[in-house]
């Protein structure tokens, strides 16, 4: 009889492990890209080395004078100094939410990677080698510049084209995106919107060439000194 009992028990043990637990979720275990440099940053809480794992919902953090440079599938995507970043998965791409500082990212496609900040969702216009870089200023304020090839920014279904080598502050306030009515443009570059446009972009000019060259080395080149 016990051993029939312990038979029985067997059973019982194994049919449970066997059996699908209802409402759980199976974890995305596939990584989203590797960490190819790195200076006083993190993954998450952890310190952030070549050749860390990065998976999507990971955070990617950089102290003051640090940086940290991820390779995801066709695209880069670099923090700057004293910058935070969400990353993820977007229908199989890379994509990142930028939560402070600056980030620059490169792309070998149009789908290759989508940068988010506030309301904004920055990507590469067009399928040819592009890298963008922005800066989250606040909430309702973005500065998004165009090192190489164009960047489309989008909210909700408005977008806007930025061309290859200009710099803009995107506002994202709802009463400044209004504008005046019959608002030009500013500096003979982009227009402001009017009317019920959801933000509008000023032009600003581009400082610091010597960073973005390097900037554009180490994103082209990530496995060069």
């Amino acid at each position: 009889m016990q051993g029939l009992r312990a038979i029985g028990a067997a059973a019982l043990v194994l049919s449970l492990t066997g059996a699908p637990v209802w409402g759980a979720t199976t974890p995305n275990v596939a990584p989203l890209g590797t960490v190819i440099a790195a200076e006083r940053a993190h993954v998450g809480q952890a310190t952030a080395d070549v050749g860390t794992t990065v998976y999507g919902g990971d955070t990617l953090s950089t102290e003051i004078q640090g940086s940290v440079q991820l390779r995801a599938g066709a695209a880069r995507l670099l923090l700057q100094s004293s910058s935070s970043a969400i990353v993820n998965d977007l229908d199989g791409a890379a994509s990142a939410k930028l939560v402070s500082g600056t980030a620059t990212f490169s792309t070998g496609n149009a789908h290759a990677f989508t940068l988010y900040a506030s309301k904004a969702a920055i990507r590469p216009q067009t399928d040819a080698p592009t890298i963008g870089q922005v800066t989250y200023l606040s909430e309702k304020e973005l500065l998004v510049t165009a090192r190489r090839g164009s960047l489309a920014i989008s909210v909700n279904d408005e977008t806007q084209v930025i061309a290859e080598g200009n710099s803009y502050r995107v506002l994202l306030d709802s009463d400044a995106a209004q504008g005046p009515q019959g608002t030009g443009s500013s500096g003979g570059r982009g227009p402001l919107k009017a009317g019920r446009s959801q933000f509008l972009i000023v032009a600003v000019a581009i400082t610091g060439v010597a960073t973005g060259f390097a900037i554009y080395k180490a994103l082209e080149s990530p496995d060069r000194p």
